[in-house]
């Protein structure tokens, strides 16, 4: 069994389901056979009566997974009101009939690292469980290098193996305030900086060789 991820970020819409995919997508390049979750999804459309998810579709698109939509997104939401009553041993079955058959696991987080899944569980508890590294997605815009510090040392209070951060831009055209976001987080978190991913760009290739 290859390398198993929760991918995590800072807020939403920092970024988590790009670097997911293009992940997924270099590493299925390689020849690895990847696994892909995104166990609980919130703000899904409705389509044809049904609600789907859109990131955990472009997740096993990105990755070549032809997975059943009930394993890799078990539990989907029209808001984030009615997100936080999911069961952990029904995702950590799911994960386990995805892990069977595959190289290396890429687990994307709804919201935080902190964000509920259950009353008594959140997505730390859910790495934990799994024994997943945590790879956590810093949107780069005002704030975020308080986020992606407080977003670090939580993984670290709970005791998981945090694989390293990435720098994700989230609007085109770097700035002198996205170079300087970099250096200061750089200077302050103590978790492996893995590189910045460019908006709409490939991911570095140094990432992904620090990953596989």
């Amino acid at each position: 069994m290859g390398r198993r991820f929760l991918i995590t970020g800072t807020d939403v819409g920092v970024g988590k389901t790009t670097v997911g995919c293009a992940l997924g997508f270099a590493m299925r390049a390689r020849g690895m056979r990847v696994g892909v979750m995104k166990p609980i999804d919130t703000g899904c459309a409705e389509v044809d009566g049904m609600l789907v998810s859109k990131d955990a579709q472009a997740l096993r698109l990105a990755a070549g997974s032809s997975l059943r939509t009930e394993l890799v997104c078990p539990y989907l939401y029209s808001s984030a009101v009615a997100s936080a009553d999911a069961d952990l041993e029904i995702i950590a079955r799911c994960f386990h009939e995805i892990a069977a058959d595959s190289d290396a696991i890429l687990v994307e987080s709804a919201g935080t690292i902190a964000t509920p899944i259950n009353d008594d569980n959140d997505f730390a508890d859910l790495a934990s469980m799994l024994g997943l590294e945590v790879l956590v997605v810093v949107g780069s815009w005002p704030g975020c290098v308080d986020q992606g510090a407080l977003a670090l040392n939580f993984a670290e209070s709970r005791g998981l193996i945090t694989a390293g951060y990435i720098l994700c831009d989230v609007e085109p055209g770097a700035s002198r305030a996205e170079d300087a976001n970099e250096r200061a987080l750089m200077r302050l978190a103590i978790a492996p900086y893995l590189g910045r991913m460019r908006h709409r760009e490939p991911l570095a290739k140094s990432i992904v060789e620090r990953l596989l």
